[in-house]
């Protein structure tokens, strides 16, 4: 592919790329990063972060800000949310991943979290890519929905080049015509991102697919074609969540999904020998 000079298996490092989210390593088995999708309340964060912990999650994920479709929707806690998120990390011992919006945001978000991520219609955020890009954080690069894999890892390279190595992808759906889902989940982009970059590949299904139902197969999917990780959205009570309620496991769902991975990780390892 053109014009990758660092996110390219040519023209980055001879072997593939380990990040370090607090103690967690990604690209090095298999993880996962499991959390509410909007931080609501010191509660209901913290009785969901102590519940994916228990289930064996890696990674605390939460929204402090949410870029919603309608400007009417919930649009997060802010700094409050943050602040809520670092001391259910602090107690469970998670690392704790959190979008962020703004270019202006990214030093003082930083303090609070162990990971940025960059949502889906940030992808091609340019001036956001390269303030992360600056950062000392981690970043978790999310697909847009209309993105094709080479826009896709040009914009990681947007980070690399300002000097952050510390960069994971996130495959989370694609539009397409079809409405049964919320979106197409392109699983054939795990093992194309193996074939080009050196950069570790995580799955999240929550998004990709918008359906409870689906959230479990294609997760177990995810690991059978060879992602370094999924991230799921998680609410103790799904029912009262003030964003995606729909596609949130509740934490029975997710200790049993949890069980499932566990079996196909055990298969995938004996079969890569």
């Amino acid at each position: 592919m053109k014009n990758l000079k660092l996110s390219s298996l040519n023209g980055g490092p001879h072997r593939k790329t380990l990040v370090k989210v607090g103690e967690v390593t990604i690209g090095q088995g298999f993880i996962v990063i499991a959390g509410p999708c909007s931080v609501e309340s010191e509660d209901q964060t913290i009785e969901t972060a102590r519940r994916v912990k228990e289930a064996g999650a890696n990674i605390l994920r939460g929204g402090a800000f949410k870029p919603r479709t309608s400007p009417y929707a919930f649009q997060g806690l802010g700094i409050k949310g943050l602040q809520i998120l670092e001391k259910a990390g602090k107690e469970t011992g998670l690392p704790v991943v959190t979008e962020v919006l703004d270019p202006r945001d990214v030093s003082w978000i930083a303090e609070y979290v162990d990971m940025l991520q960059i949502g889906t219609r940030n992808m091609q955020n340019y001036s956001l890519l390269k303030e992360v890009g600056k950062a000392k954080k981690p970043v978790l690069l999310k697909r847009g929905m209309y993105s094709t894999l080479s826009e896709w890892l040009n914009c990681a390279e947007y980070i690399l080049a300002e000097g952050n190595p510390n960069v994971v992808l996130c495959e989370r759906g694609i539009r397409s015509f079809d409405t049964y889902s919320r979106n197409t989940l392109d699983l054939s982009v795990v093992p194309a991102v193996k074939e080009v970059s050196h950069l570790p590949i995580i799955v999240d299904p929550s998004h990709g697919t918008g359906r409870l139902s689906l959230i479990g197969p294609m997760s177990l999917a995810a690991r059978a074609a060879g992602a370094d990780g999924i991230m799921v959205e998680v609410h103790r009570n799904p029912a009262e969540a003030l964003s995606d309620g729909d596609q949130s496991l509740p934490p029975e769902m997710f200790d049993s999904l949890m069980k499932k991975l566990k079996v196909v990780d055990d298969c995938m390892k004996k079969i890569a020998g």
